[in-house]
């Protein structure tokens, strides 16, 4: 493990993949809430496409950690950054606000086909890279029982489109098209390019 950056983000699962591919890395700590950077405004424009937004909130988080490395006078580092969000239908859709949100995301998302998308930055005191993957995932006809059962769980609360591919919710998924980490948050094949932009290839 030979490569050193900061995570700008408090995701458990991206700190999995980037170990998963030998990367070093320090956390930026947030404020408040760990389920939102409260230095970003993650609020969707209006009018604004799914794939534009995504790439302006990663790109958004990466410049706000660059800050932060700059205002706490850490050892200067490329800061990595991510965001993801599903699409379905054209409409962006986030993290739940609540269980009932949670709810209405799961029943839109029962028996259909809809996008995820994850946009990766990782930027430095030059320059700031983006990529973005986009995937398709269909999910199985979910009962009434099936939503219960699985918010009951907590696991949805803090996942983009209210569920998270590596948990619970794989027994949901009937077919995906793309990449595996990308749906789970960090597209390692476009993390992996970024990171040798910069010379820091793991």
């Amino acid at each position: 493990m030979h490569t050193s950056i900061y995570l700008a983000s408090n995701s458990p699962r991206r700190r999995e993949l980037l170990r998963q591919i030998g990367v070093r890395f320090d956390v930026l700590v947030f404020r408040g809430d760990t389920r939102f950077d409260q230095d970003v405004d993650e609020t969707p424009h209006p009018n604004e496409a799914p794939d534009d937004y995504v790439q302006r909130v990663a790109l958004a988080k990466a410049e706000g950690g660059l800050q932060r490395v700059n205002w706490r006078h850490l050892p200067a580092r490329p800061v990595l950054a991510a965001d993801t969000t599903l699409a379905l239908e054209g409409r962006i859709i986030g993290k739940p606000e609540d269980a009932a949100h949670a709810r209405e995301i799961l029943r839109a998302l029962s028996g259909t086909t809809h996008t995820v998308l994850t946009a990766v930055a990782l930027g430095d005191d030059q320059r700031i890279e983006h990529r973005l993957n986009t995937n398709r995932v269909r999910f199985r006809t979910l009962g009434e029982d099936d939503i219960r059962r699985y918010i009951a769980t907590g696991e949805p609360m803090d996942k983009a489109g209210a569920y998270g591919i590596q948990g619970r919710a794989a027994m949901f998924v009937e077919h995906i098209e793309g990449s595996y980490t990308g749906i789970m948050g960090l597209p390692l094949f476009e993390t992996a390019e970024l990171l040798g932009r910069f010379g820091l290839a793991p």
